[in-house]
């Protein structure tokens, strides 16, 4: 029984690093490269590539930053986005417009959700920037957003995952 109760603690214990060790910071990328005056032709919906494209794949999509209450993920060059065809942030929805956070778009189902939202990050050999893209030119939660990318290896029909290129914010 001891043995039983000493498994956890031994896989916690082996996760950690050792005291000893300290990790590299790599340089910070500049993002405003990915970012284009113009926005890319011939946007697709999300809801119509989620389940056509395949890993590997180059597409075009346009959005609005939405589909969480914190749809960019802090330290990272990541965040949702969301399509206007099947979500709806609440401060479009009658009666809803004094929500503190319509980008979380509550009123919504989690099937509308899970159809209409895309994962955008920006990869670097294959890890995803340790930067936040929240704020670089004028992007925010209710920004409408084109984008060019590959979508990525992990990317399943039920999770988007698009490596993006390329992004036009449009405030």
């Amino acid at each position: 029984m001891k043995r039983l109760l000493l498994l956890p603690v031994l896989l916690l214990s082996a996760c950690e690093k050792p005291a000893t060790e300290t990790t590299a910071t790599s340089p910070a990328i500049p993002l405003d490269s990915y970012f284009a005056a113009e926005a890319p032709a011939s946007p697709q919906e999300i809801h119509a590539i989620r389940t056509t494209a395949k890993p590997g794949d180059q597409v075009t999509v346009s959005g609005v930053v939405m589909g969480r209450e914190q749809p960019f993920v802090d330290g990272r060059a990541a965040f949702v986005l969301g399509d206007p065809t099947k979500m709806t942030p609440c401060n479009k929805m009658p009666g809803e417009d004094h929500c503190k956070t319509p980008w979380d778009a509550c009123c919504d189902t989690p099937e509308h959700k899970r159809e209409g939202s895309a994962t955008i990050q920006i990869v670097d050999n294959g890890r995803v920037l340790k930067q936040g893209l929240k704020g670089i030119k004028g992007l925010k939660e209710m920004s409408t957003v084109t984008l060019t990318g590959t979508i990525d290896k992990a990317s399943t029909p039920e999770a988007l995952i698009i490596n993006a290129s390329q992004l036009h914010v449009q405030n």
